[in-house]
């Protein structure tokens, strides 16, 4: 069974990846580039310290900061522990995948760090300004699904690794949001 799903992430992965043109592959590594959300960042931390003061807003700045690096070291764990290559360090799919980026990172890639993070940052924020702003989840989610895709594009990741790295950061994501309600009631 496994060696199916295996196989079948490797099919969808070339076929994902070889959609790809020289046209678009510019705004795709854009779009990958972990410094070019930081004006998103900066707005919803903006929105943060406004809508719930200094005090909260600290606080929930820091469980950011911490959400990130659980977020961050949960994909390391899995990446050291079940060492799974990358497609561009994998013999059986690297020649016939599109390789966009001239280095396609460290060598293991299950899960997707890009993946989890932002999908983190999605819902963990998306939950925290939900009463003021309730489509800004699904607006967010977007975001972090295209930021996802983008790896499958590069030819960095498989498109199980984004899954899983989607859904884990997720799951951490609302464990946060859920802490944070906990340590500050009444204030989301």
């Amino acid at each position: 069974m496994l060696n199916f799903l295996i196989e079948k992430d490797q099919q969808l992965l070339i076929y994902l990846n070889n959609l790809g043109s020289g046209n678009w592959d510019a705004t795709w590594l854009i779009i990958t580039n972990k410094f070019t959300a930081i004006p998103l960042y900066l707005l919803l931390i903006f929105i943060l310290f406004k809508k719930y003061g200094f005090k909260v807003g600290a606080l929930s700045l820091v469980a950011v900061v911490l959400l990130i690096t659980c977020s961050d070291q949960v994909c390391n764990l899995f990446k050291y522990g079940i060492e799974r290559l990358r497609p561009c360090h994998d013999q059986d799919v690297k020649n016939l995948i599109r390789h966009v980026k001239p280095s396609c990172g460290g060598r293991y890639g299950f899960f997707s760090a890009h993946a989890s993070n932002s999908a983190a940052i999605a819902v963990f924020f998306g939950f925290l300004f939900r009463k003021h702003y309730k489509n800004l989840l699904y607006i967010l989610l977007v975001w972090a699904i295209v930021v996802s895709y983008s790896r499958v594009y590069l030819g960095v990741h498989y498109p199980l690794d984004v899954l899983c790295g989607f859904a884990s950061g997720s799951v951490i994501a609302y464990v946060f949001y859920k802490l944070v309600k906990v340590v500050m009631p009444n204030k989301f």
